[in-house]
């Protein structure tokens, strides 16, 4: 891990230090920047975060520019059918004297990449569930901490389902942002493949000297101003419109009432009250509006709505759902 930036060069503001560092990753990964946006947010919003698409997409570059950017230790937990539980938590083993010492495992970084993560067994997955929602590891009756900084950052294919086990819901339900990555333009394909050519050419000179990582404390910072953005009650009210929409769907049409199976939970009012604040402060505001609420509310809620057969069956899928959920819960006057 790299030094961070001296404590005078670290910007006299946190939001001025975390436009930098969508900065920088936005110039490692060409045409992202919604994706970048969505994983820095749940990076305030003191979240884990799902990432869905195609292979290519550059969903491990992105995690990998946010770790290379920010003081962090970085730990990559690649699932496989044959992973151990103790394979992610660690576990304790017995040394020369007889006793017992507990071995961290890579669940105790910083910023923890969990790469493909629906090809592990269930009893894998559910090793990470006490740590994305507790903030701890409970080994052989005893707690252990994980650092103030974490995140889990996860990566799944959408194709390619053969051997590979379906996410829990009730580990769905704690990444606090599912966010699926598209294809880029051709435009920024362009700037992929130069970019790339720049990469692969400048291996072979004196390599250029990388910015110093932005500190933790920025972080920390920028938390304690989020928590000072203001929500109105109307804007509240709304957030909970639309989560009661996913519970009572009958009672907003018939579409929403074939398609919706089971809504989202309170996490997902939680989920929207954290990322719509944490957008309301990227945007330089003190205060929330509906729009705020509405740019988050795909990431926050489309892996916590199950959708029924008739969706399936009329091809409609999550995203569709909640253009719905939009469309007809009103904001109160």
């Amino acid at each position: 891990m790299r030094d961070p930036l001296p404590a005078g060069d670290a910007t006299t503001a946190p939001r001025d230090a975390i436009r930098e560092l969508q900065q920088r990753m936005n110039a490692d990964i060409i045409g992202q920047e919604r994706v970048v946006e969505r994983i820095v947010i749940a990076l305030l919003a003191n979240g884990n975060v799902l990432l869905e698409g195609l292979p290519g997409l550059a969903k491990t570059r992105a995690i990998k520019s946010l770790s290379k950017n920010l003081q962090s230790d970085f730990s990559r937990i690649q699932f496989t059918p044959d992973l151990l539980p103790s394979d992610v938590t660690g576990g304790e083993i017995l040394r020369a004297d007889g006793q017992f010492e507990f071995r961290k495992g890579p669940v105790f970084g910083n910023l923890v990449l969990a790469d493909e993560i629906n090809r592990a067994p269930p009893k894998v997955q559910s090793a990470l569930l006490e740590a994305m929602e507790e903030r701890h590891v409970t080994v052989a009756g005893k707690r252990y901490d994980l650092p103030p900084l974490f995140m889990v950052l996860a990566t799944q294919n959408p194709i390619e389902q053969e051997g590979t086990y379906p996410l829990p819901e009730a580990q769905m339900d704690r990444f606090l942002m599912h966010v699926r990555i598209d294809y880029p333009s051709d435009a920024d394909e362009v700037k992929v493949m130069r970019l790339v050519r720049a990469e692969s050419a400048a291996t072979t000179g004196s390599p250029a000297a990388a910015p110093a990582p932005i500190p933790q404390k920025v972080i920390f910072d920028a938390r304690v101003e989020i928590d000072r953005v203001t929500t109105k009650d109307v804007v509240e009210s709304y957030m909970v419109g639309l989560i009661a929409a996913t519970r009572r769907p009958a009672e907003y049409g018939d579409h929403l009432k074939n398609w919706i199976a089971v809504g989202a939970s309170p996490r997902g009012s939680l989920a929207l009250d954290k990322c719509s604040r944490t957008y309301a402060w990227l945007q330089g505001r003190d205060y929330v509006t509906p729009e705020d609420v509405q740019a988050v509310a795909h990431d926050c809620l489309r892996h916590r709505v199950a959708l029924g057969y008739e969706a399936g069956a009329e091809g409609v899928n999550a995203d569709a759902v909640l253009d719905e959920v939009v469309k007809q819960v009103a904001v109160a006057a």
